[in-house]
């Protein structure tokens, strides 16, 4: 496969997936699809800082599209310099796919902000953050005992497990990025050095 197709390819199918990381971090604002959560400050600082809607979302839609449109370039000075280009924006893209991944990996141990039952009586906080962080190490991950999510948050309803869902789908959509973006540098600078052919088999005469 030659350097523009495989640009190409990328470019496209880094599109799905920024829009899934949109779309998941979207919902994650909306626990039990309202609004008065998000307005009166109960979620977790990582669904607030909608890494999958600016950084996995909007980079990586802006960098796919310089993908696929930098692949059409011809010519070895307007191809190169393509190249380099998108070498640039790989690299930004590359870097908001694994900010988004490293802070919904945070916010799926972290565990959903919730009113729960304290020794004071209901109040919101992250009971699960403050659990995992006052037992001991033996003890298991809440990810590992879905049993117990319903019983440990009263409001919003299963936002446990809408918590967990939509955060492990942008760790695997962004993390899908990022290593299409790993392997678009590499391809980038394929074409700096070889040009648009790199690749191609080509057929001469005997």
């Amino acid at each position: 496969m030659c350097v523009s197709q495989c640009s190409r390819c990328v470019g496209f199918t880094l599109v799905p997936l920024a829009i899934i990381c949109m779309l998941a971090n979207a919902l994650l604002l909306f626990p039990d699809l309202q609004t008065k959560y998000l307005l009166e400050g109960h979620l977790t600082s990582e669904a607030r800082w909608s890494t999958g809607i600016w950084a996995s979302g909007v980079l990586v839609l802006v960098a796919a599209r310089v993908f696929v449109s930098s692949a059409s370039k011809k010519g070895f000075c307007g191809f190169r310099t393509a190249m380099i280009c998108q070498v640039g924006y790989t690299c930004v893209a590359l870097a908001a796919a694994g900010f988004c991944f490293l802070t919904s990996g945070k916010g799926l141990y972290k565990g959903p902000q919730c009113l729960y039952n304290s020794t004071q009586g209901p109040v919101w906080g992250t009971p699960h953050w403050q659990m995992s962080s006052s037992a001991p190490r033996s003890e298991r991950l809440y990810i590992y005992e879905p049993d117990h999510w319903a019983s440990t948050c009263i409001e919003p309803r299963k936002v446990v497990l809408w918590n967990v869902s939509l955060f492990t789908i942008l760790m695997v959509a962004s993390g899908i990025q990022a290593v299409l973006c790993a392997v678009n540098i590499i391809n980038s600078l394929l074409g700096v050095l070889c040009g648009p052919s790199f690749g191609i088999n080509k057929v001469t005469p005997a």
